[in-house]
């Protein structure tokens, strides 16, 4: 599944976005006046391969789940179970990233790559998810994407749905051994893309990415260090607010992790496999499954734009179809953005994640398409040009 994504995944089209640069000349506004939404506009006509492009919607937010070994570390104060707790308040609607989905229109689709305390049985009756499994992995206790959520559609709903799609019951410890197996990353990221096929199918004009694991940052930040080549001390954060000490033993435990692998940054499934956490390597494939069906993928947080570099190492041409939601306060989400060519729309100092940042900025990709779409050429308005 991973190497017929990769294959399929082409570059913008040319033409579409020369129409597209040509149709705002044209349309009843100064050129140039609205600013970075008009190379927005232009590259999703590039990548939906006509202009004006299809309206981003209706939307799916994707949150991934899972738990870290590094965790052992205590590089952060919050527990373990938090991971279970947070997926609970997911389905039930009562996170931010609930509250903002509502007020966008947007489905929430938890799927559980590798939560480590028990979760709530998913509905087998809905079709998201169902299908073969993606395959065994061993003794890690993989199963493949093989039952679906509570409710609803992969649109127009704000009934959250659950996925079971565990890889493995939550990776290992990278600071002692590589947190996943080759297999088992690759197990991981199949799973995004079969979550991004599934929900493109079942309608969704455009992916949000979400992510939920306590520790995840840090392997972000190892993830964003063995991409970029930058020090761990530039691709580290406080994630969720630590302390002083707390913040100084994370950067060392993410250049521990390095010094013990030196992952190659030519080899993405194993830079995943070294350090990697198991939504990061799901939300990989989530961006390589949308970037082969044509698709937008709106971007989050750092979690999100880690493995954004994972998929743009498998598949350069994946960047097309990445839009940067949001500027985290995450260092590590800067240095990942200016490695991918990236402008973030908004910038508000958000570190929350669960697809909150991506939300807020949907309105600013539709409203991007909405003027090619809508907006009167000086010639049919008969408004007369300078």
């Amino acid at each position: 599944m991973l190497e017929t994504t990769i294959a399929g995944i082409g570059p913008l089209d040319e033409s579409a976005m020369t129409a597209a640069r040509q149709l705002q000349a044209r349309l009843t506004k100064p050129a140039g006046s609205l600013g970075a939404l008009e190379e927005l506009s232009v590259r999703l006509a590039g990548l939906a391969g006509e202009c004006p492009p299809p309206l981003p919607a209706p939307a799916a937010v994707a949150i991934f789940a899972g738990d870290h070994g590094v965790h052992a570390q205590r590089v952060t104060p919050w527990p373990q179970e938090v991971t279970a707790q947070m997926v609970g308040n997911f389905l039930a609607g009562g996170a931010v990233v609930n509250a903002f989905a509502r007020q966008a229109g947007a489905s929430v689709t938890v799927i559980d790559v590798g939560v480590a305390s028990p979760l709530p049985a998913p509905d087998p009756s809905d079709p998201i998810g169902a299908g073969d499994p993606a395959g065994a992995v061993g003794a890690a206790g993989a199963v493949g994407v093989g039952g679906a959520a509570s409710a609803g559609g992969p649109a127009g709903t704000d009934v959250p749905r659950l996925v079971d799609a565990a890889v493995r019951r939550g990776t290992r410890d990278m600071t002692v051994t590589a947190a996943l197996t080759r297999d088992e990353a690759r197990a991981a990221v199949e799973v995004g893309i079969r979550i991004a096929g599934e929900l493109v199918d079942a309608g969704a004009g455009i992916l949000l990415t979400g992510d939920m694991g306590i520790a995840n940052t840090t392997p972000a930040a190892a993830l964003i260090a063995a991409f970029t080549g930058v020090d761990a001390a530039e691709a580290t954060g406080r994630g969720t607010g630590v302390d002083d000490p707390t913040y100084q033993h994370k950067i060392e435990v993410v250049r521990a992790a390095l010094r013990r692998h030196t992952p190659d940054p030519r080899d993405p499934l194993g830079v995943l496999a070294a350090v990697g956490g198991l939504e990061h390597a799901a939300l990989t494939g989530l961006v390589l499954g949308a970037a082969a069906r044509r698709v937008p993928v709106l971007l989050d947080g750092v979690i999100a734009v880690s493995a954004a570099l994972a998929a743009a190492a498998f598949a350069p041409d994946a960047v097309g179809a990445m839009v940067a939601g949001h500027r985290s306060a995450e260092p590590g989400a800067t240095v990942a953005l200016r490695r991918l060519g990236l402008t973030p729309l908004i910038d508000l100092g958000l570190r929350l994640g669960e697809g909150t940042g991506a939300l807020l900025a949907l309105p600013v990709v539709t409203g991007a398409v909405r003027v090619l779409h809508e907006v009167a050429t000086f010639d049919s308005a008969g408004v007369a040009e300078k």
